[in-house]
Order: C-alpha cells, then sequence, then structure tokens
C-alpha cells in the first residue's frame, strides 16, 4: 500500500503549500557522510577549500578536541586561525554535525566579550551559523555572509549553485512581511536549510515544521519556507484569542534540518533516526537561547518527519508543548504517553484520500484511538461548528497547510495555545444529546476574508 502511494506521490505535481514534494531533481540527490544511516557522525571536508599546509597547523588543537574544550580553543583563536578553521571540513563538521551541547554554547556565548563574538563571526561564520545555542540574529548574518560568499562564485558545481539559489530565493523579503532569519546553512552534500519567519528570540509561540520524503533545499526550500509563511499568517491572525505566553508575537522555522528520503529509501528509519537526533538539537537550542522565558514551542510534523519528530521526542532528550501529526505513516512509539509533550497536546490528522495516513507502516498509527492523540477532524463536511465550517476540508497528502484549509486552522490554533477548540469531542456530539459541544462562533476563531473558499 504504501509503495502504490510513494508511487502516486512521486508522479504528482509540486504546488505551493504542500509539505511534501513529490519530485526531485537528480542533480540535487547527493548523499552526505554525516547522514549515512546506521553511522555515527562522520567527520569529512565539505565542498570549500582546503586551508594550506602553512595555515593548517593553528587549528589542530581545534580539530581534535571536543565539547567544552572545543568552545573554549575556538574562543580564544585568533582571525587567521578561525579563518583556516571554518574552512576546514573537520572543525566545520564538528559544528554542524556533533557540537557540544546548546546549553553549554550558550553559556559560553555569553560569557565572550563583544568584541570577541564579533571576530568569530566575521571569521568563522560557516562555524557560528550552525551552532544551536548561539543567538539566532547572529546565526543569521553568519549564514548570509556565507551565502553571499558561495553564490559569488561562478565554478559552483550545479547542484550546489540550486540549492544556493533555493536558499537564496527563500530570503527574499515582500513589503510587509516579518523578517526572515538564516538559522541553518549546510551546503555539503544535498544540503541543509532553516529559515525562520518571524524572531525566535523573542516570539511567544514558536512552531517547528518538519518536512516528510522526497524534499532537497536544492529542490524545494523556496516552496517550503513559504508553506512556513502560511503557517505564520495564520497563527498571526490568531493573535487576539491566544493563550498567554512568554514572548511577543509567533516565529515559524521551517526547518530542512535533516536529509529526507527518497523513493530508494523511503522504507527505511535510518534517516527518521539521524534526522531525530538534529530536531532534538533544534528544539534544545530554542530553549537554550530563551532561558527564563521561553516561549511555548511547538511541532508541526508532516508524512515521514512525524516519525522523525516521534523518535525526537520518545527520546528522553528533549520536550515540547505540543506536537500535530499530519498524514503520518506511524513509528514504533505506541502512545501519547510515550511522547515529551504536554499531556493533551498531542494531535494526529488524516485528510480525504491521504493514502500514508492511517498505515502504521512503521508500526503504530497514532490516530488509533488507543494511541491517544487528540484527534483532528478533516474528513466531515458539515456539524455544530459554524465557523468551523467556513473551512474547506484538505484533500489528498499534500494538501494540508494551503491556505482556507481547516487542518492549517486547526495547526495554527494549537500553537497559539488553543488547541480545546480544535480537539474531536468539543465538536461533535457523538451521543446526540448534545453533550460535549462547545457551541463557537466565527469570530472565535478570527476566520480572514481569504479562508472563505467554496469547498472542492
Amino acid at each position: 500500500m504504501l509503495i502504490f502511494a510513494a508511487a502516486l506521490l512521486a508522479a504528482s505535481l509540486h504546488s505551493s503549500g504542500a509539505v511534501e514534494a513529490p519530485g526531485v531533481p537528480a542533480a540535487v540527490v547527493v548523499s552526505t557522510a554525516a547522514d549515512q544511516p546506521g553511522a555515527a557522525p562522520v567527520r569529512h571536508t565539505p565542498p570549500v577549500p582546503t586551508p594550506a599546509v602553512a595555515d593548517h597547523a593553528p587549528v589542530e588543537p581545534l580539530a581534535h578536541a571536543t565539547g567544552r574544550s572545543w568552545l573554549e580553543a575556538l574562543g580564544s583563536a585568533g582571525p587567521g586561525t578561525l579563518q583556516a578553521a571554518d574552512a576546514d571540513g573537520r572543525i566545520a563538521t564538528t559544528a554542524m554535525d556533533d557540537p557540544p551541547s546548546s546549553a553549554l554554547v550558550s553559556a559560553w556565548w555569553g560569557g565572550l566579550t563583544p568584541a570577541s563574538r564579533t571576530v568569530l563571526t566575521d571569521d568563522a561564520p560557516v562555524v557560528v551559523g550552525n551552532l544551536d545555542g548561539v543567538p539566532y540574529d547572529v546565526r543569521d548574518a553568519a549564514n548570509r555572509a556565507v551565502l553571499a560568499e558561495r553564490l559569488a562564485d561562478r565554478d559552483a558545481p550545479t547542484a550546489l549553485a540550486a540549492m544556493l539559489g533555493q536558499v537564496r530565493k527563500s530570503l527574499v523579503q515582500q513589503p510587509g512581511d516579518p523578517r526572515k532569519y538564516l538559522v541553518t546553512l549546510d551546503t555539503r552534500g544535498s544540503g541543509r536549510c532553516a529559515i525562520s519567519i518571524g524572531d525566535i528570540g523573542s516570539a511567544g509561540d514558536v512552531s517547528v515544521v518538519v518536512p516528510g520524503i522526497f524534499f532537497t533545499v536544492g529542490g524545494q526550500m523556496a516552496d517550503f519556507t513559504a508553506t512556513a509563511g502560511d503557517v505564520y499568517r495564520e497563527q498571526a491572525t490568531l493573535a487576539p484569542v491566544a493563550a498567554p505566553a512568554d514572548g511577543e508575537g509567533v516565529a515559524v522555522l521551517a526547518w530542512m534540518g535533516y536529509r529526507t528520503p527518497g523513493i530508494s529509501d523511503f522504507m527505511s528509519l535510518d534517516l527518521a533516526h539521524l534526522g531525530a537526533d538534529r530536531l532534538v538539537r533544534t528544539l534544545d537550542g530554542i530553549r537554550s537561547v530563551r532561558t527564563g522565558h521561553e516561549p511555548r514551542l511547538g511541532v508541526v510534523a508532516h508524512s515521514y518527519g512525524s516519525t522523525t519528530a516521534m523518535i525526537a521526542l520518545s527520546s528522553g532528550r528533549t520536550h515540547v508543548d505540543s506536537l500535530t501529526m499530519l498524514g503520518s505513516p506511524g513509528s514504533a512509539v505506541t502512545s501519547a504517553g510515550q511522547l515529551a509533550v504536554t499531556p493533551g497536546e498531542v494531535y494526529v490528522g488524516s485528510a480525504h484520500w491521504d493514502p500514508v495516513a492511517g498505515t502504521g507502516f512503521f508500526g503504530t498509527d497514532p490516530g488509533r484511538a488507543s494511541f491517544g492523540a487528540a484527534t483532528l477532524d478533516l474528513v466531515r463536511g458539515s456539524g455544530p461548528d459554524a465557523a468551523r465550517d467556513l473551512f474547506r476540508q484538505p484533500f489528498g497528502h499534500n494538501d494540508y497547510l494551503k491556505p482556507g484549509t481547516a487542518s492549517l486552522h486547526d495547526v495554527a490554533l494549537i500553537a497559539v495555545g488553543r488547541g480545546d477548540l480544535v480537539r474531536e469531542g468539543h465538536r461533535h456530539d457523538r451521543d446526540g444529546d448534545g453533550s460535549g459541544v462547545v457551541q463557537a462562533t466565527p469570530d472565535m476563531y478570527l476566520v480572514r476574508p481569504q479562508d472563505l473558499q467554496p469547498r472542492d
């Protein structure tokens, strides 16, 4: 069944708002040693020039250090050493694949002088731009510098040029748009990238959107960032009904922070486990820079991304305030209670004619009643909730986060702490006696004009 579903997805046309891309340009699919299934972090050289032997000697202490000693060596290095280190694959690999904990990085960065921070950002932007625990405005500045430098290279390989072009397109700012932050830029292999819509460093509500199979930076980063923008706008519209949070506004992270499977390896969980490790670091990094004023932090995960998210949140290494899974093929997690998520804040949604949702291909289907998640009502066309019926029901596997859909609206309500408005038990009278139904009006949900679309 899932093989047939994958074939359908691969043959379909990608459209903005889909959270899973149905095709990947062959030239862009290049394996990354650090993301090889079953392997521990592998130190290898990214596609940047290796420093000459004369410049290589000063970086040896960094090349062999780990943890706190690595940070101390980095902080005490001069500009010349930092420039050599930033071009040395061993040091860049430590930053991206085997870094110190985000809490350790945050404390280290906080203890540096302003002058030291400036030197590090200017002379080691690859390292600084990809270290969880460094403030996001600093990472943005460092990664944009790397992007500009590599875009200027006219001899860049075709796949790398496509990747850089997608990132540049993703960062285009339209008048009135919230600021975008380039918080991850890894140009090795098929690449990794994460772009925040809004300021993670100050937002009261932060959502991390995790994609499923067939996604590459070089193929879909611009569309994926646009989808995160749609989530951001839906959440921002709901600010007047949002539950209190420690911060101002919202931020949505388009997290293509792991190598997703293609048609040849989508049946394996190896990349999900590797992605889960990276997701844990990302989530902890968000909390580490917000010590004392943590945001309400949620994960929105689609398809294979939901499997990845469940692995991360059942690891005992991180936690979130909410988890919303859309079109999930399941995982080894058998109940919501095994996930480090605020009790009652695990949600699952399945659309009409989604060939992946409900298959339980990777284990337990989180949509089963025994799993204990709140089920989003994404298949019924009518109900007692007048506001609810103004939204279009999603259709198929790639429709969940498109503007005007009930699923996007539910995702936004959950993210701003109003999951009480989307739980199925609050919406339908299963016993026919009027019990358990919350009467609501359209203004409670703050419906936007663009949401008033005719049903398909």
